[in-house]
């Protein structure tokens, strides 16, 4: 038995209990790393499919350098191409949403049908010898799960089946599948690393000392988990009355959400798919968020809201709340995580130790550390380490 103690104590990684070094959160050559290892290849949701209900309907994603159409054919499919033109590498459409018969580009007025296919040249003449049927749009990798679009922009990635497969049964009541958009997409541009927005989304330690509020809602019964695609995060509605108006008025006018069993009528979920998209799921609404980095310290905070129809006066006022409760836990966020973006830039910083109770954020750690060896140094290599040639 000591034998064997002591094997186990051998190969334990030296790093398990300490977080990731400063350095990694403004690094440019880090991030063209990311990109390499895991952002381009990791599934980005688009829209619901309720949302492109009909023939020529579009929405659009920015993301590491590329630009995703996703669009409903006259056949009923959905298909996502890359936003550019096979001619000169003209964007085709501008926005995240339209309706079009065809993309025209702007630049030579190619046109391409709704299934992606070449359907119009200008000067036809000119380019003899010209096979139409080679110069489509460019398919990108598409993925349904119940009803919500992913696109991958690179393989290696396990689908989002797979990553929430641990959780389908808990999924189920909420009917994804019958989700309708509530409101718009919402773009927040923030000077932050992704993995500073990423890190406080599975932090729970925060949550008493910076949200006083979620603490007055959800006392400290707050559970997170860790699996090897998804962190998962759960707190409970308490009874005691709130002193916040806006959060007293919510947990008296939540309406009873008959098709949840009774364990999650007062349950707020949270879920975060390795290694950018969070989403939230509440008795009244759901809601995604993406961490889309721009570069090392800059990043945009994709977020749109689906909801069941539901006419009751009460739902639209707790639908309501939810928005105005979470604005303020978003702005407190905000400051929260502001703060530690800076940290990471001073030269004082080093890695710092993690509680036994952060599981999500050591197996964020791990996971970086196995993905890019580099993030175990304490400061970055000379440049040029990553091999990324627009480094």
């Amino acid at each position: 038995m000591a034998t064997k103690l002591k094997t186990v104590a051998a190969i334990a990684d030296p790093l398990e209990d300490w977080s990731l070094p400063g350095w990694l959160y403004f690094d440019p050559e880090f991030l063209e790393a990311e990109k390499a290892a895991f952002l381009r290849a990791a599934p980005q949701v688009v829209c619901h499919e309720s949302e492109i209900g009909l023939a020529g309907e579009w929405r659009s994603l920015e993301y590491c350098g590329e630009s995703v159409i996703v669009i409903r054919g006259d056949d009923g499919e959905v298909r996502a191409f890359a936003n550019v033109c096979r001619h000169r590498g003209s964007r085709l459409v501008d926005g995240s949403s339209g309706c079009a018969k065809v993309l025209t580009c702007p630049y030579h007025a190619w046109s391409y049908g709704r299934d992606g296919l070449l359907v119009g040249v200008p000067h036809r003449r000119e380019y003899p010898g010209l096979k139409v049927e080679t110069l489509g749009l460019v398919p990108v990798a598409l993925e349904n799960w119940r009803g919500f679009l992913f696109v991958t922009l690179e393989p290696g990635a396990p689908s989002v089946a797979e990553m929430m497969a641990p959780y389908e049964e808990e999924v189920a009541p909420y009917r994804f599948e019958d989700l309708k958009v509530l409101g718009r997409v919402t773009l927040r541009t923030r000077q932050l690393n992704w993995k500073t927005i990423a890190d406080n989304y599975s932090d729970h330690l925060h949550i008493p000392v910076g949200h006083p509020g979620l603490t007055r809602l959800f006392g400290r019964n707050y559970r997170i988990e860790a699996r090897e695609h998804v962190d998962r995060m759960e707190g409970d509605l308490v009874e005691r009355p709130s002193e916040n108006p806006s959060e007293l008025a919510y947990q008296r006018l939540l309406p009873e959400a008959g098709h949840l069993p009774a364990s999650h009528r007062r349950k707020w979920l949270y879920y975060k798919l390795f290694p950018n998209v969070a989403f939230d799921i509440y008795p009244d609404q759901v809601d995604f968020m993406q961490f889309l980095p721009v570069s090392a310290t800059e990043t945009v905070i994709r977020e749109i809201s689906y909801a069941l129809p539901d006419d009751r006066r009460e739902m639209k006022a707790a639908r309501y709340l939810n928005w105005r409760i979470n604005r303020r836990v978003n702005a407190e966020d905000t400051e929260l995580i502001t703060r530690v973006q800076l940290g990471m830039q001073s030269r004082s910083y080093a890695a710092g130790p993690l509680g036994t109770s952060e599981v999500c954020l050591r197996s964020f750690s791990r996971k970086l550390r196995r993905m890019i060896p580099e993030a175990r140094l304490d400061q970055s290599p000379p440049p040029g380490w990553s091999g990324c040639a627009n480094a």
